[in-house]
């Protein structure tokens, strides 16, 4: 039997800050996103910093957030701030 609330869905947005941009942030975050099995979108913000919507497993969603505090090789990840979002039943991990 699984812990209690494993099998629903949970959702995140984030934001995160530093050196994310014009360093395959998005790319290596959809990468890592499907091999987890976490769901959603990651895009660029005009600012310089990235946004996410990660959903899936509250299991999935809190390694895939591990993995963007620490973000790819070439990555300076400053910030990360996440706030709890309302699941929108995206059924794969894209870029937008």
């Amino acid at each position: 039997m699984s812990a209690a609330g494993e099998d629903s869905i949970f959702a995140q947005r984030v934001l995160v800050e530093g050196r994310v941009q014009g360093v395959g942030f998005r790319w290596h975050t959809r990468l890592e996103a499907r091999a987890i099995g976490a769901r959603g979108w990651v895009r660029n913000l005009d600012d310089g910093r990235v946004e996410a919507h990660v959903e899936g497993s509250r299991r999935a969603v809190k390694e895939l957030l591990d993995w963007i505090a620490a973000g790819p090789s070439g990555a300076a990840v400053e910030s990360v701030e996440a706030e709890d979002a309302a699941a929108t039943g995206a059924s794969t991990f894209e870029i937008r």
